[in-house]
């Protein structure tokens, strides 16, 4: 079973500096921080606050290529937790015929994002991805950050604004 999720927020790791995309399940409190590349950040960063380039971006290029081949983005699926990767498939489809392309998470979001399409993670994936904890010596476990996550408010998300 698949949960909906949206983003919540991207914010900058504070002991890593990495970009973290947070995703929330719509239907309770449950958060889980993906950490992305810089680039794949300000990909998402840029459709969240609606920022307009010049050309178009890798993104709204394959938003476009989608609907200029009268297919239809239906949904993007992170569906699997591989060796602390995550994977993701987007769900298409083209005349009547249903589509999946696996996708990096970072791109299915950004693209989700342009697409307006809804965002959906495997319950299983979201229950490893709960469980899951980092080396302590590494610094906090995924549940202190979890915690951490769950507490910020918006003020605290504009704080580590992209």
């Amino acid at each position: 079973m698949d949960i909906e999720v949206r983003i919540r927020g991207l914010m900058m790791d504070p002991s890593t500096n990495m970009p973290i995309v947070v995703l929330k399940d719509v239907a309770s409190d449950t958060v889980m921080p993906i950490w992305v590349g810089i680039f794949e950040a300000n990909a998402i960063a840029i459709e969240i606050e609606k920022v307009s380039a010049p050309r178009p971006m890798t993104h709204d290029l394959t938003r476009n290529l989608i609907h200029y081949l009268n297919a239809e983005l239906e949904k993007v699926v992170i569906n699997e937790l591989k060796d602390s990767t995550f994977l993701a498939t987007l769900w298409l489809q083209q005349n009547g015929e249903k589509l999946t392309i696996d996708a990096r998470p970072s791109d299915a979001l950004a693209l989700a994002l342009r697409a307006d399409c809804p965002i959906y993670v495997a319950e299983e994936v979201m229950q490893s991805a709960k469980l899951s904890a980092t080396n302590p010596a590494d610094g906090p476990t995924t549940e202190q950050l979890r915690g951490w996550l769950e507490g910020l408010n918006d003020e605290d998300l504009g704080r580590y604004k992209m």
